[in-house]
């Protein structure tokens, strides 16, 4: 079978094995298929050797939490994300991976109509207790949020869709310090319901080209710069060059920041105030550490805003969340999860801060104090 992918970027891998660490996935189950390294082999050998895709070959694919940690670990630089992007696509495309019940959960993200009833029967479920705690959702998922009001025209901000249903209140927290630091903001809005990360995490890239298109179109009357406060959507959306291949999405995605990148670049136009009395442990979301590779600038946001910054002992390690992957592969995200949370309780923080919607709920299911890190800098400066 043809998986459409290069045969110089799967040759780049020279099956050395630094990678090995580096895969959470790998990190807890030691099969040699659960790793980068053994996931590209197969790759080689369905397309080079027609090997068949049966179910082992798919199980290894689909177990994978794209987190990319062992892109920055590897010495011949493999482009393993796009690899593995490329693999799911081509197999979503052939109806070997993501089923129709998948594809079906995925509508309503790029329909913000659909969202919001999608979220208002889930926050009745959620009430009910019939939502598995596991999953972290919020103990009250609100429908009547208050909207985010534009204040200018100095940067947009994305506001997206499941974290705009979800957790709008860290939109408004970083608006907030947008305007503290003196830039006027936009709302995306419907302008860009969806930046298409969860769908190209599924295989269906086709989805995430024309809501990159969607968005492209709607942004590209300035070039002002798009602040995101979600890591896998500013993740998603500074790939949109390599995603379309046009030189006008590459000029797109430069122009997009995530929102402690941006800020760390402006620091000096917050605000001086009191420090909050906290301990704050970091927690790096994959997409901001080793896809984005800004994952420094949220300490330099923090510091001057909390007692004390921890550092995790695991080198980045995954948490298990990955988009949906928390979802459809529960046994192995919570055995990832238990490693991080392992990590943090050694260090005793007060809070966790993650700038990833997906990570903060994934840890929150398992009990971990976690928190945004624009909510922290939001409540210093407005001193509660």
């Amino acid at each position: 079978m043809d998986l459409k992918l290069d045969p110089d970027d799967l040759n780049t891998c020279v099956q050395c094995g630094l990678c090995l660490p580096h895969c959470p996935t790998f990190r807890v189950t030691g099969d040699e298929a659960m790793s980068p390294r053994g996931r590209i082999q197969l790759m080689r050998e369905v397309q080079d050797n027609d090997a068949p895709v049966d179910d082992d070959v798919l199980r290894s694919f689909a177990s994978c939490v794209q987190c990319r940690g062992c892109e920055p670990a590897c010495p011949s630089s493999v482009p393993y994300g796009h690899l593995m992007e490329r693999t799911r696509e081509t197999l979503a495309d052939a109806k070997l991976m993501t089923p129709g019940w998948q594809r079906l959960a995925f509508l309503p993200l790029a329909n913000p109509k659909l969202l919001q009833a999608g979220s208002a029967a889930l926050a009745v479920a959620n009430k009910l207790h019939l939502v598995p705690k596991r999953l972290g959702l919020p103990e009250e998922i609100r429908v009547d949020q208050k909207p985010i009001i534009a204040s200018g025209d100095d940067v947009y901000f994305f506001t997206g869709c499941v974290m705009d249903a979800w957790q709008r209140e860290v939109h408004h927290a970083g608006v907030r310090n947008l305007e503290a630091a003196g830039f006027g903001v936009t709302p995306t809005n419907e302008l860009a319901p969806c930046c298409g990360a969860l769908q190209a995490h599924a295989g269906l890239a086709g989805q995430t080209r024309t809501l990159a298109e969607q968005m492209m179109g709607n942004l590209s009357v300035d070039t002002r710069p798009i602040v995101v406060d979600s890591a896998g959507c500013g993740a998603a959306m500074k790939d949109y060059g390599h995603l379309l291949g046009t030189p006008e999405a590459k000029a797109f995605s430069e122009r997009v920041f995530d929102i402690q990148e941006f800020l760390a670049l402006h620091l000096e136009k917050l605000p001086a105030v009191s420090a909050l009395d906290v301990r704050v442990a970091v927690q790096d979301p994959c997409h901001l550490r080793h896809v984005q590779r800004v994952h420094e600038a949220t300490r330099t946001v923090l510091r001057p805003f909390v007692r004390e910054l921890v550092e995790l002992d695991d080198d980045g390690l995954c948490c298990g969340a990955g988009g949906a992957y928390s979802v459809l592969e529960p046994e192995l995200a919570g055995d990832i999860r238990d490693r991080k949370v392992a990590a943090i309780d050694q260090v005793t923080p007060d809070l966790v801060a993650s700038a990833n919607p997906g990570c903060a709920m994934h840890l929150a299911g398992a009990g971990v104090p976690t928190i945004h890190p624009m909510e922290i800098v939001d409540r210093a400066l407005r001193g509660i």
